[in-house]
Formats: structure tokens, sequence, C-alpha cells
């Protein structure tokens, strides 16, 4: 159920007898339920009674009105009888104390708004308004979408009379009104690519609303599409003047000329920078604050709240933790300067030195404390105990802030808090102090980019950064966004006027020498990093080294477990320290991930002689082992059947078992980056063999799209290794995956290439799986070329392979794209056939996805052959699973092809739509051969739908991909514009 229609049950009325409560629609069929039993509104006139008494918003109807709302000028004789017996049936069905007798009139009393949809729609639609007003979009749009929601096809559906006629009106230009409200405030949000396909819909269903043209012309515009922008606007002025004979309204004129002029304010409005944080300066015994402070401005914020929550409190306590050199002391400076004023009676400061071996002693630091508070020396107590007692009463009834600068854990701290009304604490430490009872805790993270690059700006200056902005952004992600670490390199920079900042970056841009680079005077990254690790016990400081081995942005319980060699438990309690010491970040509940800097300097040490080299290949290894065995495991629950899992390379450790094919998607789409990590080290370590394995088990990430770059440039990157190295095997397998990976995008001759230098390499190992996949690829491309005999050789000989594998799964992708060749060369019946067969065949063997790509085929046939609602069916099934599935490539095709089917019936607007939805669920993955079908489509379909100059802008693009492609396709774009455009010329032929 829609959220808004479960705010309409929560909120509606309750009768006076305590019965459950009355709800109304109007947005759409008229009904009436009491809680969650719908009740009967009687015949089409009853209800529109029941319409009309509703939507006087409690005022009365007389009869008159009633009668007319109902028949207009032609009334039946009865009416009047007619509206009472209407009346008296309603009111059983409501109550007598809601439908009411006014005045020789009728009434709907007692109901609170929420009652009715459409009261709560405007509800609804005024908080978007205020949201809009607020500069919060996201929340407008939100807030719309719950009041759109709530419309269950036309208003008034069903309802006689011309009274129903003139509201259904008003309520469905309110609704379009509403709808253009909510896309306006996704183009606000930046969402321009998404709301292409539904304003395409919305235009072709409503061709004369301006303001939906002028919103797509902004979205198109906005997606990189200028010149479909400015042929919206062509077709929108030509429409205009045959069917009423007028010119676009100003507005829609004004937007053409900024699109023309590429005027910058038409771009997405940036986000506002966040204000600089304002230092006041007093005397006091805090440290002074930095004149450059930066960012964290809502943490500022925050603090600042908490802090002056300690009037009228017993105490108000913060605690601020993170990684060395992330500026906690620097912030807490910030924060207490800025709350002095809350603390008139003083500010006492004391660095506990907890990262040393022996820090601050609690009694020595309260004896201190005692003096700065006006205590003679004779008066200070001996022990700890008294001390902090004596501390306590001299601070009752003052309002003294208490700063405590680098805190070793809570036990330190307890008996420095000043435990007064009106006194507050804050604290910093590199650990949680989690066990700190009341303490507002706050985990101080590293600068956003444009914080970074500020506090760089502020320190070297703005005109050297201004010359060499890229280069200065390069140099501030080299520092992890770490504050000290870019104080480091700012402060290297502005001593040294001859640098450029590019010989900075350059500098910081080698790994292994970065954290050398990253000192200045006494302030050292490495420095204060080396003393946070002097204090981990060794267990901790052996996983601290081993884990930082590992490439991936972040690492699973389960993988830092094998990189280990230790149980989950185990992993999970040094896991958990090295998070409460700041040496790794908790990044989700059973996530670690490293500061790039901490990692480095991790690196080092396990590359020091604290590790032995074969423990650290060791651990990597380790790690390669869990990533393809755990992997072998999903592609076994995808793929039942296929014999893939019995050619890869054998691992000493166990993978993960998956309860069902839900739990190991999650799981391979989760491990994802990491998993790619592990395959590119291996490169790097000599165990290309099994990494090359790794890469065949989680095809599914490059086919998605999610991952297909990243897992191109491995497959290259190990591909190097495997030919440096002479493994043949290895190579021939790599091939296979790169001719898949080219063929995905059209990317033919690459992929004709790697393909048969796989089958090649394939015969020569002896490795019928790789020359069997290779063989298919080979069949793909060559159709895709119009080779329908080189095709058609391929894939017999790769089902034969694959049939003598006994891999059926294999088989019956063979025998789908085999299909493909007959219905290429017009044998459509046994291109039906054979698709059927290759359907059989996933089907019996449970394999939805490969089912779902043979229903995908079959679809193409069954178009063909003119079953356009069969196809149709097929494909809504197979997106079903792409969906699922997480396939983002398959689904975007699945909507291109829903786009020809229905260009084929002749659905010309679902056609436009569905394509539109194809390009934007293909952004940025499927390659441009893809993209330039998909606009060709599109074209077709604004051409029926009369948008021509959105048809020729479509096609133009479709044509340079081509052309840039060298692919045959071409000559039917070019040959589609000739016949709109005669006078087009265009290179590349």
């Amino acid at each position: 159920m829609d959220v808004a229609r479960q705010v309409l049950e929560q909120r509606s009325a309750t009768s006076p007898e305590g019965m459950a409560a009355l709800r109304f629609s109007v947005l759409g069929p008229v009904r009436v339920w009491r809680g969650t039993e719908a009740l009967s509104a009687g015949s089409p006139q009853q209800r529109g009674l029941l319409a009309a008494l509703l939507l006087r918003g409690g005022r009365t109807a007389t009869a008159a009105e009633l009668i007319e709302g109902l028949w207009g000028e032609e009334p039946p004789s009865q009416g009047l009888a007619a509206v009472r017996t209407y009346a008296s049936r309603l009111r059983k069905v409501l109550g007598p104390h809601v439908l009411v007798a006014d005045s020789g009139g009728y009434a709907i009393r007692g109901l609170p708004d929420e009652a009715l949809d459409m009261a709560l729609a405007r509800d609804l639609s005024a908080r978007a308004e205020r949201a809009r007003i607020d500069g919060e979009p996201g929340h407008a749009s939100d807030l719309l979408r719950e009041a759109l929601a709530l419309w269950d096809g036309e208003s008034l559906s069903g309802v006689p009379g011309p009274f129903a006629e003139n509201q259904r009106a008003r309520l469905e230009e309110w609704r379009l009104q509403l709808t253009e409200t909510r896309v306006d405030a996704e183009l606000v949000q930046g969402h321009h690519a998404e709301v292409v396909s539904e304003l395409t819909s919305l235009t072709a269903a409503h061709p004369l609303r301006e303001r939906l043209r002028e919103l797509l012309m902004l979205a198109l515009y906005r997606s990189g599409r200028q010149a479909e922008a400015l042929a919206v606007y062509a077709d929108t002025r030509r429409l205009l003047a045959d069917e009423l004979g007028v010119d676009p309204r100003p507005e829609l004129t004004e937007l053409q000329h900024r699109i023309l002029q590429a005027d910058p304010t038409l771009a997405e409005p940036a986000a506002p920078e966040p204000a600089a944080a304002v230092v006041p300066v007093r005397p006091a015994q805090l440290p002074a604050t930095v004149p450059d402070f930066t960012g964290h401005a809502a943490c500022v914020e925050a603090l600042g709240e908490v802090l002056a929550s300690a009037n009228g409190r017993v105490m108000a306590v913060a605690a601020l933790s993170g990684i060395a050199g992330v500026g906690k002391t620097t912030l807490a400076v910030h924060v207490a300067h800025r709350a002095r004023r809350e603390f008139p009676d003083g500010q006492l400061y004391v660095d506990l030195q907890g990262p040393q071996a022996r820090g601050a002693e609690p009694g020595t630091v309260l004896g201190s404390f005692l003096r700065a508070l006006g205590t003679p020396d004779a008066a200070i107590p001996d022990s700890l105990e008294d001390r902090a007692a004596l501390y306590r009463s001299v601070l009752n009834g003052r309002r003294v802030l208490v700063l405590l600068d680098n805190a070793r854990d809570a036990a330190q701290v307890r008996p420095l808090l000043p435990g007064a009304e009106g006194c507050a604490a804050l604290i910093t430490s590199r650990g949680n102090l989690g066990d700190l009872a009341g303490a507002h805790l706050v985990d101080v993270d590293v600068l956003s980019p444009a914080e970074a690059l500020h506090l760089f700006t502020r320190i070297v200056g703005s005109e050297r950064v201004a010359r060499e902005r890229t280069a200065a952004l390069d140099v501030v992600a080299a520092c992890g966004f770490l504050p000290l670490a870019i104080r480091i390199a700012a402060a290297r920079m502005a001593v040294r006027r001859t640098w450029t900042v590019s010989v900075l970056a350059a500098k910081l841009a080698d790994e292994r020498r970065r954290l050398d680079e990253l000192q200045a005077g006494d302030l050292a990254v490495k420095a204060v990093f080396e003393v946070a690790y002097g204090q981990l016990e060794p267990a901790q400081a052996r996983a601290f080294r081993l884990l930082g081995l590992a490439d991936g942005p972040d690492i699973s319980l389960s993988a830092a477990a094998s990189v280990l060699g230790r149980s989950e438990d185990d992993t999970e309690e040094l896991l958990e320290a090295l998070v409460d010491t700041s040496m790794v970040e908790s990044a989700a509940p059973g996530r670690y991930r490293y500061h790039d800097l901490l990692r480095l300097y991790a690196r080092g040490c396990a590359e020091r002689d604290e590790e032995a080299p074969g423990e650290r290949a060791a651990a990597l290894s380790r790690l390669l082992d869990f990533y393809l065995a755990t992997a072998a495991g999903v592609y076994a629950l995808e793929r039942p059947g296929d014999r893939l899992i019995e050619h890869l390379a054998p691992t000493e450790g166990d993978g993960l078992v998956f309860a069902d094919r839900s739990e190991a998607r999650d799981w391979l789409f989760g491990e994802a980056r990491g998993l790619l990590s592990a395959a590119r080290q291996a490169a790097r370590t000599g165990e290309s063999r099994k990494a090359a394995d790794l890469l065949l088990a989680v095809r599914d990430l490059a086919e998605s799209g999610s991952e297909f770059t990243r897992y191109e440039s491995v497959a290259t990157a190990l591909l190097d290794a495997a030919v440096a190295a002479g493994d043949e095997r290895t190579e021939g397998r790599l091939r296979a995956a790169l001719a898949h990976q080219h063929l995905l995008v059209g990317r033919f001759r690459e992929a004709d290439h790697e393909a048969g230098e796989a089958v090649r390499l394939g015969g020569a190992t002896g490795d019928s799986w790789a020359t069997g996949d290779a063989l298919n690829s080979r069949g793909a491309i060559a159709l895709h070329q119009n080779r329908h005999g080189d095709a058609e050789a391929h894939l017999s000989r790769a089902a034969e392979y694959f049939r003598a594998l006994g891999d059926r799964p294999g088989e019956a992708a063979a025998l789908v794209n085999l299909s493909r060749v007959h219905l290429a060369t017009g044998r459509t019946a046994s291109a039906i056939a054979l698709t059927r067969r290759g359907i059989d065949i996933h089907d019996a063997m449970g394999s939805a996805l490969r089912g779902a790509n043979g229903r995908y085929a079959l679809a193409l046939a069954l178009t063909r052959s003119g079953e356009l609602d069969a196809a149709r069916a097929c494909l809504h099934e197979a997106l079903d699973v792409f969906r699922d599935s997480r396939q983002r490539l398959w689904e975007g095709m699945g909507l291109f092809r829903l786009a020809e089917v229905d260009l084929a019936a002749r659905h010309f607007a679902q056609a436009a739509a569905h394509a539109e939805e194809a390009l934007v669920t293909l952004d940025g993955i499927g390659g441009e051969w893809r993209r330039g079908a998909v606009l060709t489509v599109l074209g077709h379909a604004l051409s029926e739908l009369g948008q021509t100059g959105r048809a020729v802008a479509s096609w133009n693009e479709a044509l340079d991909i081509y052309e840039r492609l060298d692919a045959a396709e071409a000559e039917t774009v070019r040959a589609l514009l000739l016949e709109r455009q005669p006078c087009r010329t265009h290179g590349g032929a």
C-alpha cells in the first residue's frame, strides 16, 4: 500500500459511537471505507451525490444544486425523490451524525480533513511548497510523490453529471500541476536524466501543455542532449502554429534562447559553500585557536549546542575521537572558544598525553586545575579521591568549561569531570570513549574534498592554487583529506616559492615515498602514526600490518579472517580493538577500512623486518583463495549444472556457504571492489591463474555493468602478467573473458581477435571449457557482423564442445545464440524452436538468469513472427529476473526490446518512453554501440509522434556513434536522415 494511503487510513475519523474510522476517496473511483472494510457507495448517481457533498468541505448543498449537479438542465421528473433516496441510503452506510439534513439540503459533517484523500493531497502539496521555499527540493519531491500516489486512476471515475465533469477536469488539472512541480523539484536535485522518459510520455499525452515541454527541454539540455532540447522547441512551435495558430509562450522562447547561448545558469544548481566559522577570541587557559580553521561546520554547531545545554543540566560532556592527524584538538579548541561566553567563570585545559607511554596522572592534573581555580597549595589534599571531591566542590555554582585533550581512556577522564550543574567537559581521544556514561560521542572524519582544498588554499595562497587547481586537488587527495597531512604539505609549499603545486603533487604521487614527504619541521604524519602503533598489542599490530596489504577500499570480516588465518570471532575482536584505537574504521557492520595514509603506514610496517616476505604472500594468497572459493559457490547457485566450477583452480581454504541466491548475490555485489582488487594484486604476486579463474566466476559483475570498466582493467593487467610468464592456459582464459567484454559493448573486431586467440590457446592447452566459451563468443560476434555462415559454424562447434563436457547450460547458451542466426537468415520458426530448447534446458537446471537471457532471445523471434503480445510477455518476465539479479545492462536491453515491440504494435508513445528508460538504464554501461541502437528506435518513435526535430536529433547522435565505430548500422541511419533532411551530408561513408 502507498505511504500516502497508509497515512490516510491512520488519520481518518472515528464515529461518535466509537466505530472504526471512515475514509473517502475521490481521486479515482468514489469509494468509502470503515477502517479497512470497503462499504458500498451505491449506484453511479448515488456516488455522484456523495462526491458533491464531500467536495463542499462540510458546507450544505441544496436539493436544487444537487439535482442540477447530477442531471444538468434536464433532470428526471422524480429527481428530488431520487436525491432523498440516495441520501437516506448513504446515511445508513455512513451514520446519521455524518450525513445530515440541513435547510432543505444535505451536508457531510464531523469529518477531519484527513478522512478525504483530496484533503490529504492538498496538505501534502502545501507542505511540499514550504519545503521548496525552504530550499529542500528532495523533501518537496517526496511529499509530492506521496500526494500523487493518492490518485487511483481518473478522478471521480464512473461518476456522471455536469458537477462531476467539472470537478474531474479541475482535479486532473491539479494532478498535472503537481506532477510538473514534482518534476521541477527533481530537476533542482539534478535528476535530469531520470525524468526524460516520464516527460516524453507526458508530452505525448498532453502535446499542447507548454510547461511540460519546457521541463523536457531543460532535462534534455542538462543531460547533454542540446540538439534534442532545441528540437522539442521546434516541434512545439510548429504544433502550436498548426493547431492553435499561436506562438510558444515567452518562457519557452526565453529557454530556447538561453540554450542556444549555452547560458551557464541553466546548469544544475551548485551546493552552497559552508559558512565560514567565526572564531571568537577571549583570554583563557584554552590554547589559541588556529586562524585558518576549516570544515566540520555541522559538527561545530552540534557540539556548540551540547555545550550550551550545560546551563540547567548536571553536566554536559562531549567526547571527540578519530585517527591521528584528523584535527580533533583543533576542532575541540575551536568549539571551546566559540562557547566561552556560555562559561563566564573560566575555561580549563590540559593535554593528558594519552598516546604517550605514560599519560598525565589524574591527581597531578587535578592539582593544577585547583590552583588555576584559586585554591592555595596548602589547601590541596594529597589523595586522588580528595582532590576530585574538592575540585567538584570548588566548581559548584560556577559555569566552567573543561577541555581534556588527548585522553587515553575513560578511566583517565572520569576524575576530571566537573560534575556540577552549569559546567561542561570537552574531551578528545584517539580511542572511542563509549564507556563514558552520558557523553555525546563524535567520530571526527576527514575533510570533504572542498574543505580540504579550502584549507590548502588558505595556507598556500589563492593565486598559486588558482593557477593549478587540478594539481591542488591531487595534493589534498594524496593527503587523504587528513588535516594534519594537508597542513604539512601546504606548509612545505608555502616556504618554497619556486615550487609549483604540480611539483608537490608529483612528489606525493609516489606511494612509497609519500609518508616521508609529509613532514615539515617537528610535524610528521608518520610520527603520529608511530605513537599510536606503538600502543597496540602484538596480535593487534600483526592484524594491522597484514590487513593493510589488501588493496580493496574496505574488507569484510570473513575476508579479513582469511587474511589473518584466524576464526571470525578472533578476527572481529582484533578489528574492533583497532577501531577503538582509530587505527581502522568501521565502514559498516562487519566491514572495515583504512585511511589511505594509515594503509601506507601499515604496509611500511609489514614490508620492513617485522613480517617475512613469505608471510605477506601467504596472507594475500589466503585472501585470493577465499574469494575464489566463495565466488565459485555463488556461480554454482546462479548457474546450476554449469561445469565451469569443475575447471577452476583448486583452493586451500573453504569459502562462504549461502542459503539462497539472494544472499549469494548480495555477497557478490558487496564484495565486488575487494575481490577485483585482490585479482589485480595477483598479477604482481604470481597468482594470475587463480585470479583469472576468479574473473570467470564473477562474470556477472561485468555483465551487470556495475563493474564493467574495473573488470576489464583487471583482466588486461592479468593478461599482461600471464603473457610475461608464458602461461598459455591462463592467457587463453583471460582472452576469452576479454572477448566477452568487447562483445558486450560492441567492439566486435577486438572481440573476434581475443576470441580467436582463446580458441587457439584452449586447443593447445586442452582447455575444453575455454574453447567452448570462446567459440560461443565468436558465433555471437559473427552474428553481429552479419557473417551468418561463420556464426552458425562457431555456435554449432560450441554446442558440441559443451555437449561433450556434459555442460548443459553451456549447450543451451549456444543454442539460444544459434537461434538468433536462424532468425537473421529468415528461419523464424526454427529460431523459435531452438530458443525454446535452450529455455527448457535452463528451466530444467533451475538457472533463472540464463533462462531470462533465453526469453529475451525468444522475444526477438516472436516479434519477427508478429506475435507481439507473447514477445512482450517474454520480455516482462525476463526483465523481472534481470532486475532481481541486478543485471542493469540486460535490464536496459530488455527495455530497448520492449520499445521495438511497442514500435511494431504502433504504440509510439510507449515505445518512446521505453527507449528513454533504456537510455537512462544503460547510461555509462553497455557501450556506445548499444546506445546507438536505442537512439535509432527512439528516433522512429518520436518521428511517428510528430516530433520530427527530436527524431532527427536522435538519429544524428546515433549516426555519429556508428561512424566513430565504423559500424554497418551507420548506412541504415544515414538513409533515415536523408529521408528527413535530403541536403544533409556527413563524412565517414
